[in-house]
């Protein structure tokens, strides 16, 4: 299951996704916001990193006007480990190296079509479990 959690900025891009995931049949739950009224990213953050560190979600997907204010807010939960991602190659290699669970994106930065495949890329990516990321990885969680 699919976390997926936007403020206001990012409520369009989100609805974006959610057809995406919905086309290629991936079970996800939404945990806002539901419109474009403005919100606190905070919110998101924190409600998607709880659902997964809790095990009712698997990974998430983050959405406000950059990515990197709704990513820190969900760093600060023990076991997150969400990036902004602007591009492929890094929805590619924090998952292979870094086995993030969370993939954030800004709405003002990337387009819809763009962000439809960074987030492919993203689920679509296992953690390539090589010792060097492994430690690494073991680092980041201490």
């Amino acid at each position: 299951m699919i976390a997926i959690g936007s403020d206001q900025a990012g409520f369009e891009l989100k609805q974006e996704i959610i057809n995406y995931l919905e086309s290629e049949s991936l079970e996800y739950k939404d945990y806002g916001s539901y419109n474009t009224e403005p919100t606190d990213y905070p919110i998101y953050g924190k409600k998607v990193a709880h659902a997964i560190v809790c095990g009712e979600c698997d990974r998430g997907i983050l959405i406000c006007g950059t990515g990197i204010g709704i990513s820190l807010a969900a760093n600060k939960i023990k076991g997150i480990r969400a990036a902004v991602c602007g591009d492929c190659f890094s929805a590619e290699a924090t998952r292979l190296h870094n086995d993030a669970n969370i993939v954030a994106i800004g709405a003002r930065v990337v387009g819809s079509g763009h962000a439809v495949k960074i987030i492919d890329t993203f689920l679509n990516t296992e953690f390539s479990g090589e010792e060097r990321h492994k430690r690494r990885v073991d680092m980041l969680e201490e």
